[in-house]
């Protein structure tokens, strides 16, 4: 609800979970803030016990909730990925 439509979106690809929030305001963002947001979204999903975690991101206007789904299912485009080792 506090992402705006430039805003960046996380979530571990294929995996329940948190989604995370960098709130960019569609400004730059550095290499190891997004990082470092994937490896939070990594963390809280259903995937932290993997190697690596493949985690998409987008823009928060390219996110839409599913219709009927559950709370929490979402469908976006436009994304990109980034792999993240996860560490013990």
């Amino acid at each position: 609800r506090r992402a705006g439509p430039d805003d960046l979106w996380l979530h571990a690809v294929d995996a329940p979970g948190s989604h995370v929030v960098i709130l960019s305001g569609g400004r730059p963002v550095p290499e190891a803030v997004l990082l470092r947001a994937a490896q939070l979204a990594a963390e809280h999903s259903a995937a932290r016990d993997e190697a690596g975690v493949l985690v998409a991101y987008t823009r928060r206007r390219y996110v839409r909730p599913i219709r009927g789904g559950r709370p929490g299912m979402v469908t976006y485009r436009r994304e990109k990925t980034i792999r993240v080792r996860m560490s013990d």
